[in-house]
């Protein structure tokens, strides 16, 4: 057999020895296995050089479905490193690493449908402005990775638009919530958008047809306009813009 034909992907590996995929990708960061980097988050292995490797060491899976705490802080580095797993997406919160399930039909139809709409009325106001959506990364602060749903970075901010991802605290963002996510959006981003002072926090429910926009005021998030169902929901920040929240849930 070749030798490439011998290299295997972290989910065979982790089928093969009864363990899950984050652990063989945090055996991988700890360079307790052996390994193959064939490009940008393309890892591959030997099975049986990976299992000389762990003879005579306990191995232990801890690694939750969705959150895998390391024995150190992650950084946007370490998030670098995370090898690509279909039908997951990742982030970091405060350091700890988050791993969610794709996002559903309905979320990617309102977040569509607001994305227009945002689109639209930041190119009238704020022509060197940019509308940014999901997979794109933001780092608002040390020890966090975030990909927000929707995001906006205003004209005099553009300096935090890298090649790769944006570094820094958007205007707004706003975030769509599905149950898996709700107590992530509304509890643990929401203080990670305040302390990195993200001017404005939007929490968008289809299940629940909702609109909360939260702004800060004097360092904390205060709501300042809301809506549901058909209701028609009008910022006092952004002069002008009107949002028909009928046209939201509706495809």
């Amino acid at each position: 057999m070749a030798p490439e034909k011998e290299l295997i992907t972290a989910q065979a590996l982790a089928k093969a020895l009864d363990l899950s995929v984050e652990t063989i990708w945090r055996y991988t960061r700890e360079n307790k296995i052996p390994y193959i980097e064939l490009g940008k988050r393309q890892y591959r292995y030997k099975l049986d050089e990976v299992i000389k490797a762990l003879q005579g060491n306990t191995i232990a899976d801890n690694a939750s479905t969705y959150e895998a705490k390391p024995s150190k802080k992650l950084t946007y580095q370490d998030y670098l490193e995370i090898p690509e797993e279909p039908g997951y997406r990742f982030e970091i919160l405060d350091g700890v690493l988050i791993k969610e399930p794709s996002p559903s039909v309905i979320h990617q139809r309102v977040s569509r449908n607001l994305l227009r709409i945002l689109e639209d009325y930041f190119r009238e106001i704020d022509a060197e402005g940019e509308v940014f959506y999901s997979p794109l990364d933001v780092t608002p602060s040390d020890y966090n990775v975030v990909q927000p749903d929707i995001f906006y970075v205003a004209g005099d901010q553009q300096s935090i638009v890298k090649d790769t991802h944006v570094d820094g605290a958007p205007k707004l963002v706003v975030e769509i919530i599905s149950p898996s996510t709700h107590r992530k959006d509304r509890l643990k981003k929401m203080q990670i958008y305040q302390r990195a002072g993200v001017q404005h926090y939007w929490l968008v429910d289809p299940e629940n047809k909702t609109l909360e926009c939260f702004a800060l005021r004097d360092g904390l998030y205060a709501l300042v306009a809301s809506g549901m169902d058909e209701e028609v929901v009008e910022h006092p920040d952004f002069a002008g813009l009107s949002i028909d929240l009928e046209t939201l849930w509706n495809k």
